[in-house]
């Protein structure tokens, strides 16, 4: 007789599954906060709007998602899983507050070849992390056992984040006029983009993970696995002050596309930005890669941030004064430019 062929045969360990789920919660509830409603069981995730005595008149619901990039890759080879879920959540997080949005809850979906309870907590408690920065609470996910369609040692992330804000302080880059100036807000590093061609350079230049970068002082894995900077708690301090119609008009993510792709999606079609060059300390790391690869400067600045991870563009006589404020808040800023008729 033949013999009966099991989920396990087929590469999917239940009894491993049921181990990994059950070092989540913990980590899950450490992110909670008092919109949530627990539920035991159930197939989904519930969330009450309407929570610490704050109303709403008119809510809106801004979603975002988003994914890490190739950078996984990098995490896979230094066997370094507990950053990449800080990143996961910071490139929706930081989406949300562009809109004006204070970020809810968020959901993350997890695909692996095979089960593996270290690496799941490893990448979860790393998304749980960026959720307790950013306020959001885990309130779900998805763990996808995939034999045969991701390589053994390697996974993908996606991560999902639903925020609120009222409709009246929504910001949409529709009041941006001449005139308005450019405040640049340092990043970390490359956050979560471009890794295909920052990966290709270490390739091209022949280094290995653990080497240790001269003028940088610190390894290849360790500087291009710094976390993508979370802005969320700064950038709602500020729009308590100079939300819209206060100040602020705009707010651009400067992920992939860099800086000209991604503050022009919020411009207005008859006018634009003028930068102005050689006005905020390009980190090294971006140096460093552009020599090792021997990449343009016109392609360093269509795919990496080169330091700058948001922009925001704000009324001339708020200028000053919110600089001020990011500098009490002790977050890095730059007189980028200004806005111009076209």
């Amino acid at each position: 007789m033949a013999k009966k062929v099991t989920y396990k045969d087929a590469g999917v360990d239940l009894d491993v599954y049921a181990e990994s789920m059950s070092r989540l919660p913990k980590l899950a509830t450490s992110t909670f906060t008092p919109g949530v409603m627990r539920l035991d069981g159930g197939f989904a995730g519930l969330f009450r709007l309407q929570q610490d005595g704050k109303k709403y008149d008119d809510p809106v619901l801004v979603s975002c998602t988003d994914g890490v990039g190739t950078k996984l890759k990098l995490a896979c080879a230094a066997g370094k899983h507990d950053t990449v879920g800080i990143d996961l959540v910071a490139m929706c997080a930081n989406d949300a507050i562009c809109c004006g949005a204070k970020p809810l809850f968020f959901l993350d979906y997890v695909a692996m070849p095979k089960d593996d309870p270290d690496l799941l907590e490893a990448i979860v408690s790393g998304i749980a992390a960026g959720c307790r920065e950013s306020g959001a609470a885990l309130i779900g996910g998805e763990t996808a056992i995939m034999p045969d369609l991701y390589r053994p040692g390697e996974y993908d992330l996606a991560g999902f984040c639903v925020g609120v804000t009222e409709r009246t302080r929504i910001i949409d880059g529709k009041a941006i006029q001449p005139g308005d100036r450019l405040i640049g807000i340092a990043s970390s590093g490359l956050h979560s983009n471009g890794f295909s061609l920052a990966r290709k350079a270490v390739e091209i230049a022949g280094l290995k993970g653990t080497d240790v970068i001269a003028e940088l002082g610190r390894t290849v894995f360790d500087v291009l696995l710094e976390p993508t900077r979370i802005y969320v708690t700064p950038v709602l301090a500020l729009l308590e002050k100079f939300g819209a119609n206060k100040g602020i008009r705009g707010i651009a993510h400067i992920t992939g596309g860099g800086l000209a792709e991604n503050l022009g999606r919020i411009l207005p079609q008859d006018i634009q930005a003028v930068i102005t060059p050689d006005t905020w300390d390009v980190p090294k790391v971006f140096d460093w890669l552009q020599k090792i690869g021997n990449i343009d400067k016109k392609e360093m600045a269509r795919v990496f941030n080169m330091g700058i991870g948001l922009v925001l563009v704000v009324r001339p006589d708020c200028f000053d004064a919110i600089r001020n404020m990011l500098d009490t808040l002790e977050l890095g800023n730059f007189d980028l430019g200004l806005i111009v008729q076209k």
